[in-house]
């Protein structure tokens, strides 16, 4: 910053500012916010009593889940989307079932430490302070994801019941593992870059990278123990029959129980009305991705009302719906509420804070952050008015674990939905085959993946 004319808060402005506070109106709530905090101080009770959980359309839930503390709420919401249609398939009697969210968790870091060392070959020429060798280093490993990065995991090795791979205790406290590995990937990154140095050949770098692999294997089956090859799949039925499918695989599961290619028809929609990506094209962002040469991170930018449309159209058909969202904001988690009409903060303070959606994402006030599943939309004469969401931080929150989204909430900040290509239009069809135009690995609409 170039400071030879820069100007600095003088006397005569700090009293004009306190002259300003005098006058204001918000100079009234000043003492509550400061003994009750904001949100207990501005809180519209009349906004939080239309939140309610009555909804036109609604998918009969089953029991919430929890991924405890750990950013794995992607994988949560795609194996809850998964475990709805095995409900719907086999008439599966208890509601609690689930699929092992461990199990993909192991094997995304293993895929996600192989696609970091892979990038660090792709990058071992450049300086290690251009800005695309710091930012890998910066994200080496963490528990985020996307939904083309769990449909690459279960294609590539399938799914199991959550009794075949239970929970350990780092899988729901990640902290300490993500902690340990990072170091572990950013050591032998470190490795590489200094083979590469010294003029190894490509050949060396790769069987040294290989073995680093092995050994990332054996570090993950400390933390969350090793996958299982074979299982036996159980359950009881509707009717309280009981069945068992002995010596399943956990590929084979996937593809007996819901077609190999059951994943393969979803497509991610955005909304990010930004400048630089116009609507009806295709994006994908640099290294962003766990399996190399899995299916590649894809997203199809739309207009808020195409989500809003695609989205409620799935869940009339009894269909819930993965959605990525930036879910700190204007929210009452206690209560379950994401509305933007919760706490007036402008209104009460007296000040301007609006900033339009594109904008939000593109100077950093918004992002994804996490991602959850709808579950139910409340439709009227005048259109879609709130949403039914499935969230994944267990009953104790919002309504026994389930959560109601109003729709201005969701245009402000619902920023992908998943749905089956039979819901987009021919021209969005059209629209989803051209070549997608990848933007920086820093881009906002990566930041689910990164943040998880």
């Amino acid at each position: 910053m170039n400071m030879d004319h820069a100007s600095g808060i003088s006397a005569e402005l700090a009293a004009r500012a306190s002259q300003a506070f005098a006058a204001s109106p918000a100079h009234a709530l000043a003492d509550s916010i400061a003994k009750n905090g904001i949100d207990n101080t501005v809180y519209h009770r009349a906004a939080a009593v239309r939140m309610n959980h009555l909804f036109s359309h609604e998918i009969e839930p089953m029991t919430i889940t929890n991924q405890q503390k750990s950013g794995r709420c992607w994988l949560f919401a795609g194996t809850n989307v998964l475990r709805y249609h095995l409900r719907n398939t086999l008439h599966v009697k208890n509601a609690d079932f689930e699929l092992s969210q461990s199990y993909l968790m192991f094997w995304d870091k293993l895929e996600k430490g192989n696609y970091f060392l892979e990038g660090v070959l792709d990058t071992a020429d450049q300086p290690k302070d251009s800005r695309t060798v710091m930012w890998l280093f910066q994200n080496p490993l963490n528990d985020g994801g996307q939904w083309d990065m769990l449909v690459a995991l279960v294609e590539k090795y399938g799914v199991v019941p959550k009794l075949a791979m239970p929970e350990s205790f780092h899988s729901g406290n990640s902290a300490k593992l993500n902690a340990v590995l990072a170091r572990k990937l950013r050591r032998d990154g470190i490795e590489l870059r200094a083979l590469q140095a010294k003029g190894q050949s490509a050949e060396t770098l790769r069987t040294r990278k290989e073995e680093m692999v092995a050994e990332f294997y054996v570090l993950l089956c400390c933390f969350l123990g090793e996958p299982p090859k074979t299982f036996d799949f159980t359950w009881r039925d509707k009717d309280g029959a009981f069945h068992r499918d002995a010596g399943q695989t956990p590929r084979g599961f996937y593809e007996t129980y819901f077609g190999k290619d059951f994943l393969a028809g979803y497509v991610s929609v955005i909304n990010a009305p930004t400048d630089e990506k116009p609507y009806d094209r295709t994006y994908t962002v640099k290294y962003l991705g766990n399996v190399v040469g899995g299916r590649p991170v894809r997203y199809l930018n739309l207009p808020n009302e195409e989500l809003v449309r695609a989205a409620s159209r799935q869940i009339r058909d009894g269909r819930p719906v993965w959605f990525g969202s930036d879910v700190g904001k204007v929210s009452d988690r206690q209560a379950g509420i994401l509305d933007t009409a919760l706490y007036p903060y402008a209104e009460a303070l007296h000040t301007t804070l609006d900033i339009d959606k594109g904008d939000m994402l593109d100077y950093g006030e918004s992002c994804l952050t996490h991602a959850m599943m709808l579950l139910g939309v409340d439709v009227t004469e005048a259109g879609v008015q709130k949403w039914k969401v499935e969230n994944s931080w267990g009953k104790d929150v919002g309504e026994k674990g389930f959560f109601v989204m109003s729709a201005d909430w969701f245009a402000d900040y619902v920023c992908q939905v998943v749905v089956d290509q039979a819901y987009l239009t021919e021209a969005q069809h059209k629209a989803l085959e051209q070549p997608p135009i990848e933007l920086e690995p820093w881009d906002p609409i990566g930041a689910l993946a990164r943040l998880g």
